[in-house]
């Protein structure tokens, strides 16, 4: 049985998810935040196609570890960044986020804010 803060998390969880669903539904891909205890994750969702069209972590090849940590708030920025050029290049400026339940503060925030610095609009 899940403990009070993994039902609080699935509660926000749906709330959002539900709210973000209407938006895409007009075609707007979607960015999309996990986040683990030692890593960050994000991908611009094309849920219409079914389709991953950009993804970045702090486990792939463009980030670079040995200046930074996979779970502190410089590497969260690092990764809104690189989501932001791969979503450039393949062709998306306007997405609709999704914190997927966790709180918009510390490296959801940073992720996102660099996102939105790197030239994605939502």
């Amino acid at each position: 049985m899940a403990n009070k803060a993994q039902k609080n998390l699935l509660r926000r969880k749906k709330r959002v998810s539900y709210k973000v669903r209407k938006k895409t539904q007009e075609g707007t891909p979607r960015l999309s935040v996990f986040r683990s205890n030692n890593h960050i994750y994000a991908q611009v969702i094309d849920d219409i196609k079914g389709v991953t069209l950009a993804a970045a972590s702090s486990l792939s090849k463009e980030f670079d570890t040995k200046k930074f940590k996979g779970y502190d708030v410089e590497s969260a920025a690092n990764v809104g960044t690189l989501v932001a050029e791969k979503a450039k290049k393949a062709g998306v400026t306007k997405v609709v986020f999704e914190r997927g339940g966790y709180i918009y503060h510390g490296r959801v925030k940073a992720l996102a804010e660099a996102a939105r610095e790197g030239g994605l609009q939502f």
